[in-house]
């Protein structure tokens, strides 16, 4: 996307690049063609809220001559509000069961699995307090039968979690894993999904940090590389 490109800012988005700005930033500055969310002296800031897929030609672009930190929000947990179809009149608010985590970072990270082994790169995840607004407009998804996601709204930032270098995603995997272990143990240890245990497991193969181990019957052993 370039200098001259628009888009709708989610409220999310703008709620973020105002808690990460201070004095003196430059807010939606051009570097090198790309509008970039906060350029401070020697460090672009860029937050995003959506897939990494849509920053991969960005990053790639700007990364040999620029030292980028790369914020990636994940909803610790979120409430739903319904409005009607004019987008103001609320209709009900309630609290999703979804907890985000951490190790979510892996759903986009796999995406560009090696993008933290750049120099001139860092991530941060911005562990969030969320709303997800819902609008009666019959275009949404048939899942959420008919109803949009019109909005996202921050309520507060939890924690900040740095990550500077590919070691520093060690910290995101549970603390009970076994020497060695399967995707399987991994999403026991980490009471997650099989599909995002194979996704960690991809990235931090692609790093260097997991280490094939042989097989445990038809799955793959790994253990983590030394530090």
């Amino acid at each position: 996307m370039t200098a001259l490109s628009t888009y709708r800012e989610s409220s999310l988005h703008a709620a973020l690049k105002a808690a990460y700005a201070r004095p003196g930033d430059r807010l939606e500055a051009a570097v090198d063609g790309y509008v970039i969310d906060i350029v401070r002296d020697g460090l672009l800031i860029e937050i995003q809220t959506g897939n990494f897929t849509a920053v991969k030609t960005k990053l790639r672009r700007l990364l040999p001559n620029h030292n980028i930190l790369l914020v990636y929000p994940i909803a610790q947990a979120k409430w739903i509000v319904r409005v009607a179809a004019d987008g103001v009149t609320c209709i009900s608010r309630r609290k999703s069961p979804k907890r985000g985590r951490p190790l979510d970072l892996f759903r986009e990270l796999v995406r560009l699995p090696t993008l933290l082994a750049h120099p001139h790169l860092k991530l941060e995840i911005a562990l969030t307090h969320e709303e997800e607004i819902w609008q009666d407009d019959g275009r949404g998804s048939w899942r959420r039968r008919g109803w949009s996601i019109a909005d996202r709204r921050l309520l507060t930032i939890v924690e900040r979690l740095p990550l500077a270098t590919p070691a520093d995603l060690r910290r995101l995997l549970p603390a009970n894993l076994p020497a060695t272990f399967t995707t399987a143990d991994l999403a026991q240890a980490a009471s997650c999904p099989r599909s995002l245990a194979q996704k960690t497991a991809y990235c931090l193969r692609q790093l260097g940090l997991l280490i094939p181990a042989g097989k445990e019957g038809r799955a793959i052993a790994y253990y983590l590389s030394h530090p």
